[in-house]
């Protein structure tokens, strides 16, 4: 782990928590991090990488949701496997669960929306896309995130609808963070996005469902790649 820890050197601002997360993988799946090695502290890291503990913990957020390692209250955080487990899970849910289910309430949801929606609902969904565009920093990437899919529920005018998203924020937002830290995927998800919300503001429930079917089939195809291939994890 020394020469590891020696190697490091601070980074930018710019998608530090991506730089982070993917030099610490890189240290574990080619072994220069062994399986029950403990981590060094936030505090520790944060300085080695010349970044903040926040963007610390985002990082290794992301590392226990893939598997690789485990973080223990009073202890630390340790290696647990050398590569991605097979079975991803985001707090009570699996990403096989997301993976199944968000087409059932999403797919729908977008189609009510294009049916249903107000006029400040396509405000609200477009100037989300324009703030994901303009935005860098992926955790406030990934709020915007679930802020699109949470209004475009909303507009449906489905309460079940809506409150299935509203439940699931926290798992959504994982996914959505491990899947950009990955596959960096923000550009092709920022356009993906827009497709969604012109479908929605020219109020066609078929393109609707299309573009967000597309988008989740995209998503899909990266949590299967993350896990080797078995589909959702």
């Amino acid at each position: 782990m020394a020469d590891w820890l020696s190697a490091a050197s601070p980074i930018s601002r710019k998608n530090a928590a991506e730089v982070v997360f993917d030099d610490i993988r890189s240290a574990i799946t080619s072994g220069r991090l062994a399986v029950g090695t403990r981590l060094p502290s936030e505090a520790h890291l944060a300085g080695r990488y010349g970044v903040s503990r926040p963007i610390v913990r985002e990082a290794l957020r992301s590392l226990q949701t893939l598997g690789l390692t485990q973080t223990r209250t009073g202890s630390g955080t340790f290696v647990v496997m050398q590569a991605p487990g097979k079975e991803l899970t985001y707090g009570h849910y699996s990403a096989r669960d997301l993976v199944e289910a968000r087409p059932c309430v999403e797919v729908p949801a977008a189609g009510l929306a294009a049916e249903r929606r107000s006029t400040a609902d396509v405000q609200k969904l477009l100037s989300l896309c324009d703030r994901m565009d303009r935005e860098e920093d992926p955790h406030k990437w990934v709020v915007l995130d679930w802020e699109f899919h949470k209004q475009i529920a909303q507009a449906s005018g489905n309460a079940v609808f809506a409150k299935i998203v509203s439940d699931v924020r926290e798992a959504l937002t994982e996914q959505s963070e491990l899947v950009n830290f990955m596959a960096p995927r923000r550009i092709a998800s920022n356009l993906e996005h827009r497709r969604i919300a012109e479908a929605i503001e020219a109020g066609s429930p078929e393109a609707a469902r299309a573009a967000m079917d597309a988008h989740l089939i995209q998503v899909r195809d990266v949590v299967s790649r993350i896990t080797g291939g078995e589909e959702g994890g």
